[in-house]
């Protein structure tokens, strides 16, 4: 199993062949002290630990549209729908490298819901990030992530610290395509109690926008 898997750039039409994955993750003080002593009681396996810096671009309206900036690519992941515990599921749309053609920018900015008028037929990072400051509808945010990932029952889960804009968090997360079963790993980590909370709305609580 490759927890985190090699990030490339992929069309809108690949990505919406890939099988969207539900997600549970909360947001905190001292979750990880008790995600670390729970793994172990589950016979957890740690596969890797990966550390990224990624700017996360927030809509003042709207929480379905997540898309990042890391390793040089555009990530846009839309909101498409819960499971019957709530738990989110966002389906990949495309991860795009620099320079940015209008016709993706313009589809990215739409689900977005910011106003932006392109003036250009392609954008660099820079350029990109500049255009973001000429509308309050959106704003960007530095993310540095130290993440853990690991597997128990074979599912997909993570522990990590979290930077928004220098305001550190912890974090844990539990994620599959198998939403059935995800309740029961939950569960075995002890943070079903807590407040299920995607990236977006915790980097919004975090700079002051909800």
């Amino acid at each position: 199993m490759s927890v985190y898997e090699q990030n490339k750039a992929t069309s809108a039409a690949d990505a919406e062949k890939i099988v969207p994955r539900a997600e549970f993750r909360v947001f905190g003080q001292g979750i990880i002290d008790i995600v670390t002593a729970a793994m172990w009681r589950s016979q957890a396996t740690l596969f890797k630990v990966r550390q990224s810096g990624e700017t996360y671009i927030l809509s003042r309206h709207t929480n379905e549209a997540n898309v990042k900036i890391r390793d040089g690519l555009l990530d846009i992941k839309l909101k498409v729908g819960e499971t019957e515990n709530g738990y989110e599921i966002f389906q990949p749309s495309g991860k795009f490298q620099f320079p940015i053609k209008k016709e993706e920018l313009t589809t990215i900015l739409k689900h977005l819901k910011a106003e932006v008028e392109l003036q250009q037929d392609s954008y660099t990072f820079d350029e990109f990030i500049t255009l973001l400051k000429s509308t309050d509808d959106v704003v960007s945010v530095d993310v540095h992530k130290e993440r853990y990932g690991f597997s128990v029952d074979g599912m997909i889960c993570e522990y990590g610290k979290i930077l928004f804009n220098g305001a550190m968090v912890e974090t844990t997360c539990v994620e599959s395509e198998d939403y059935a079963t995800m309740k029961e790993v939950i569960d075995k980590l002890e943070i079903s109690g807590f407040e299920n909370i995607n990236y977006l709305k915790a980097a919004k609580r975090v700079v002051g926008m909800e």
